[in-house]
């Protein structure tokens, strides 16, 4: 089992803080919905990006709490980045998405660094705290 990390909801909720959130897609309608679903259920999104060097700066410069990466960016697989984030040290909790439900997906994302795989059509803020906890 993961070990918890802080900024969960249910932490968010007994301190007043809400866990940060970087949102990685290509897809701007995906990132504008996502962001609503995250926020709804207590979640503060501070970034978006819509390729992968544009997530690598922003976890950088942001230092969010959790990452969520879509697995199909324009410049590189999101399983890679995964791998980049946590080997550069990027303390997120980062949580890969795709709009497949490939079942490889759940064991590549842990292989490269990840918490976890939550398919598309399940991104919500429940879906991120059974990951984080």
């Amino acid at each position: 089992m993961l070990a918890p990390i802080e900024g969960t909801t249910a932490e968010a909720e007994n301190h007043g803080v809400s866990p940060t959130v970087l949102i990685v897609d290509d897809h701007a309608a995906f990132r504008a919905l996502a962001r609503e679903l995250l926020e709804a259920d207590g979640y503060d999104v501070i970034g978006e990006a819509r390729d992968g060097q544009a997530g690598l700066d922003a976890a950088d410069s942001l230092r969010p709490d959790v990452v969520l990466l879509d697995v199909r960016l324009p410049d590189m697989d999101g399983f890679v980045l995964a791998g980049h984030l946590a080997a550069g040290g990027c303390t997120a909790a980062v949580v890969v998405t795709s709009s497949s439900d490939d079942p490889l997906y759940p064991e590549r994302a842990a292989s490269n660094g990840a918490r976890g795989f939550v398919a598309k059509h399940d991104v919500c803020g429940a879906a991120l705290d059974r990951l984080l906890t």
